[in-house]
C-alpha cells in the first residue's frame, strides 16, 4: 500500500453534525452510529475540504499507508449518492457561497467559513 495523505476523524471529538459530509465531493465521509466516518479509504483524496467545516476540530490530515485513491470507486459512489446541499456562509458578513467565494479557516479553535472580502479584516484585524 502507498503512503499518502488521508483524512483522520477523531471519534471522541466528533459530535455527528454531518457538516463534513457535504464538502467531501468524493463521498468518502458518511455519518454512521452518530459519528462521521471515512467509509472507504480509497475514496478519500486527502484534499481536506472537510476540515474547515468541522466545529469540533475532529478532522485532521495524516500521512500513512492507505489504499490508493480510486477515481473508479468515487464514480461508483457518485452514481448512488443522493443530492444534498447545505449552503455555507461567511461568519462575518453572512454572505452565502452561492454569492461569493468562501474559504475554510480556524479561529480561536473554531472552524469557520470566511469570504474573500472579510478575509483581509480577519488576517490584519
Amino acid at each position: 500500500m502507498p503512503v499518502r495523505k488521508i483524512v483522520k476523524i477523531d471519534e471522541e471529538k466528533c459530535n455527528g453534525c454531518g457538516l463534513c459530509v457535504i464538502p467531501c465531493a468524493e463521498g468518502a465521509i458518511e455519518i454512521a452510529d452518530g459519528r462521521a466516518k471515512v467509509i472507504k479509504e480509497e475514496l478519500c483524496d486527502g484534499a481536506g475540504f472537510c476540515l474547515g467545516v468541522c466545529p469540533t476540530g475532529a478532522l485532521t490530515i495524516e500521512e500513512r499507508e492507505a489504499p490508493a485513491f480510486s477515481e473508479e470507486a468515487v464514480a461508483e459512489v457518485a452514481g448512488n449518492r443522493q443530492e444534498s446541499y447545505i449552503v455555507q456562509k461567511c461568519f462575518s458578513c453572512d454572505s452565502g457561497e452561492n454569492q461569493v467565494a468562501l474559504f475554510p479557516c480556524r479561529l480561536k479553535g473554531e472552524s469557520l467559513w470566511v469570504c474573500a472580502k472579510c478575509l483581509p479584516k480577519l488576517i490584519h484585524g
